[in-house]
């Protein structure tokens, strides 16, 4: 039992069972103990690889599209640069990189809790004198450039099991010593109404509270000052299912196996999220598949053009295209979701295609 599981144990008997939300953002964010805190999960040698790390057309052409949509809103002097969890600042360095032959260069604002992964990001960007914030509240009032990518999954989730006309949340509680998964009683749940109509009893519906609460703060800034933000992570829309999974030395474990020690994550659902970006009074655009973002922003060309310059290195660059941009990989998988002003263009690549 790991440090972190101790201390759960402890807590539940003192004070009943916890919500999965509650024991998610102990695992992750706890200052002593938590997953996030106290390491850097990233690459190889980690417990998982995101896609700024598979290579660095991801994150150029991240930066091309905002850069684009920063174009097209009449190109703002003030604008701020955001990335929300950014983890070893592989996709800011990208980003920075392609914007800046595109005209632009901000200076990065990130959005960090890990004391761990902020000393990373300072070597990573320390040519761009980088900026951290605690949250996305403290960002500087000013027009906005954000990037999500694989943030919004790691926010704290609460499950429900579908039961009749109500639902029962999913708790965590201890039997012998450890912790295990149980059921509290039936109640009304007012932000699953909706849900009612598309499940059935014996489903499981997950809510991220926080998330829907960033994507309005977000939102609200794009309205207010211009901008654009990309959201883009795995999920999809009307998400049904227990998607919580743990992941440790790139391989899934239980959720309760090793509290504090390994990756938890949930598939986001992009509907709420666009909804709160709607309700904001940004407009939302998307979710499209990852790999058809990247392709509609010329992936494959650039592709191109990097084995070119190295041919020694283009089997390595066609696979990391293949795993980007195909279906079976993280092309469908991965969404995106676009924020801007109602008023202005969408970020390109972020309007699904006529069928």
């Amino acid at each position: 039992m790991t440090p972190l599981a101790e201390r759960l144990v402890r807590r539940i008997a003192a004070t009943g069972p916890m919500t999965m939300a509650e024991v998610m953002a102990e695992c992750l964010l706890d200052p002593v103990h938590g997953y996030y805190t106290t390491r850097d999960p990233l690459g190889r040698a980690g417990d998982f690889i995101t896609a700024p790390e598979i290579s660095q057309m991801f994150g150029e052409l991240v930066g091309l599209a905002l850069a684009d949509a920063w174009d097209r809103q009449g190109r703002p002097g003030d604008v701020v640069l955001a990335e929300l969890g950014p983890g070893r600042g592989t996709l800011m360095a990208d980003a920075l990189r392609s914007m800046a032959a595109a005209g632009l260069r901000p200076r990065p604002h990130l959005v960090e809790a890990s004391p761990a992964l902020r000393a990373v990001q300072a070597r990573t960007l320390a040519a761009h004198d980088p900026v951290w914030l605690d949250d996305v509240a403290a960002l500087p009032d000013a027009p906005l450039l954000l990037i999500a990518n694989e943030f919004f999954d790691a926010l704290p989730v609460r499950q429900f099991l579908r039961d009749g006309p109500g639902w029962r949340e999913r708790q965590v509680g201890v039997q012998d010593g450890a912790l295990v998964f149980g059921l509290g009683g039936r109640l009304p749940v007012p932000d699953l109404e909706h849900r009612l109509a598309d499940t059935r009893d014996g489903d499981m519906v997950e809510t991220c509270a926080p998330a829907r609460t960033m994507v309005a703060e977000i939102a609200g800034r794009l309205a207010r000052r211009g901008g654009a933000a990309l959201i883009i992570d795995y999920g999809d829309v009307g998400t049904t299912g227990d998607t919580l999974q743990a992941l440790r030395a790139h391989r899934k474990e239980g959720p309760l196996e090793s509290p504090g020690e390994a990756d938890l994550t949930a598939h986001v659902d992009f509907g709420p999220l666009a909804e709160a970006a709607r309700a904001a009074g940004a407009r939302p655009e998307g979710p499209v598949p990852q790999g058809v973002f990247l392709e509609t922003l010329g992936i494959t060309a650039r592709a191109q053009a990097l084995a070119a310059r190295a041919p020694e290195q283009a089997g390595t660059i066609a696979a990391a295209h293949r795993r980007l941009t195909h279906p079976e990989e993280m092309g469908s998988l991965f969404k995106v979701l676009g924020l801007t002003p109602p008023d202005a263009p969408a970020i390109a690549g972020t309007r699904p295609m006529a069928p």
